[in-house]
């Protein structure tokens, strides 16, 4: 009997940690954006088929990261969803406790509003639930998560999944818009180049974990065309996208949102 409930016992252990571990992500990951007033704000004003582009866009984007990280080991592409669905459930459950707590749902507050809170505030939690088990220590069998090496189409996702978490906590802020006002066309381009330059040297040069190794053979500017370059369009992509979604580009014209777009790819390309 004791032989027959050891595995019932591990999986259901091991299960509440997976749990648990999601729920910390989600939280560690969220938090500074639950407690911003203007994610509050833009749950409310923010058009509702745009919160539905959001979240719809939300799931292949974690069913993708559960495919690379994701609470456990997965072979096949029906526990991928079943993941990026059950990081969505535990980024709400979250969200909802927090925004509860935090007096910005109450009984008084429409349906339509604490649905809109909830849901501007789901992507990151999300994103940090499914990142739980690279970022909270160890594998699902107890060992340390080990680095692999990405293929070329991996580590460009994976860039596109920083740039969308950085960007997410500055889009909403008056005071990236503030700054993209008083910038003229040489600060602009400054800041692009200096995205650039900030993008291959985290990635290849001071050795952050998850960076690539460029061998000796390789010249500088090949490893720059091969990630740095298409890194950053994807951190402008996202940026322009976040800019869409928070009703940011709305009265704008096009160089406002160019400049706009320049700014927030800053900390994108950082993420990135």
């Amino acid at each position: 009997m004791a032989a027959k409930t050891h595995p019932s016992r591990s999986g259901a252990s091991r299960a509440a940690r997976d749990f648990g571990r999601a729920a910390g992500g989600a939280l560690v990951f969220s938090l500074p954006m639950l407690m911003t007033m203007e994610l509050w704000w833009l749950g409310v004003y923010v058009e509702r088929a745009r919160l539905l582009v959001l979240v719809l866009s939300t799931l292949p984007l974690l069913v993708l990261l559960s495919r690379h990280i994701g609470f456990e080991r997965t072979r096949r592409w029906r526990d991928d969803v079943f993941d990026g669905v059950m990081a969505l459930g535990i980024a709400a459950a979250v969200c909802t406790t927090l925004l509860v707590l935090f007096g910005a749902i109450t009984a008084d507050t429409p349906p339509d509003e604490w649905i809109g809170k909830i849901a501007i505030q789901m992507v990151p939690a999300a994103i940090g639930a499914m990142l739980a088990r690279s970022q909270f220590g160890a594998g699902s069998d107890g060992e340390e998560v080990e680095d692999e090496e990405e293929p070329y189409g991996g580590e460009l996702f994976l860039m596109g999944v920083g740039a969308l978490f950085l960007g997410f906590n500055v889009a909403p802020t008056e005071e990236m818009m503030q700054i993209s006002h008083q910038m003229t066309e040489w600060h602009a381009l400054a800041t692009v180049v200096l995205s650039l330059v900030l993008m291959h040297g985290f990635v290849f040069a001071v050795g952050f974990a998850g960076g690539s190794e460029v061998s000796p053979e390789e010249p500088w500017w090949s490893a720059f065309v091969r990630l740095t370059l298409p890194g950053y369009v994807i951190a402008l992509t996202i940026s322009l996208y976040l800019l869409w979604i928070f009703a940011r580009t709305d009265g704008l014209d096009a160089d406002g949102v160019l400049a706009a777009t320049v700014v927030l790819a800053l900390p994108s390309a950082v993420g990135a």
